[in-house]
């Protein structure tokens, strides 16, 4: 497993350079034993256009891009807008009124506090069927997310071509099955 010690009491920011820009991540607390550094891509465009232009240059070919609710988005849309994709497809976190017939599946992520369900639409399954897919998030930890996405594409009858990520953290660097652009460990304190 892929960690770093900490002392909470004065590690207040853990640094990442990522797609050649330099951040200072918050450090959070999961539990006495763990904490992660919290890596969000909301609101920083430039953080987020950067790490989209260098993960296109590792896209496979590939018919369309699927990425979880929410912090996924920017990042997808960014993407898809780079290699001029005119659709990506975003899993949501509960069903919406447009939704026809929609699919769902659990998911318990390190960063959430109670698990979610993630559903998927009958049009984006159609859509999905058949086509050659990347999986996009922004952090592959324990790896819930992307199961949960995997799921989906199955059920979908999609067929899975690359699982994509800025970050792998913790045993996730470890995985042959993940294309990311760099490793973020788990922090474990000092005792």
């Amino acid at each position: 497993m892929k960690t770093a010690k900490i002392d909470p009491k004065t590690c207040h920011y853990f640094p990442l350079e990522v797609a050649g820009l330099k951040r200072d991540l918050p450090v959070c607390k999961v539990n006495d034993d763990l904490y992660i550094a919290g890596f969000v891509i909301f609101g920083d465009v430039e953080l987020t256009v950067a790490c989209a232009e260098e993960l296109c240059k590792k896209l496979p070919p590939h018919d369309v891009m699927i990425t979880a609710e929410s912090k996924g988005i920017p990042l997808i849309t960014e993407m898809a807008r780079i290699i001029g994709a005119k659709r990506h497809i975003v899993a949501r976190k509960g069903p919406k009124l447009y939704m026809k017939d929609p699919i769902h599946v659990l998911v318990r992520s390190i960063t959430t506090a109670s698990a979610q369900m993630l559903y998927l639409d009958k049009n984006d399954m159609d859509f999905m069927r058949g086509k050659r897919v990347v999986i996009v998030d922004d952090v592959i930890s324990t790896g819930e997310s992307l199961n949960a996405l995997e799921q989906l594409v199955k059920q979908a009858g999609g067929e899975i071509v690359a699982r994509m990520a800025v970050l792998a953290e913790g045993d996730a660097a470890e995985r042959e099955d993940i294309t990311y652009l760099e490793e973020l460990p788990l922090l474990i304190p000092e005792k």
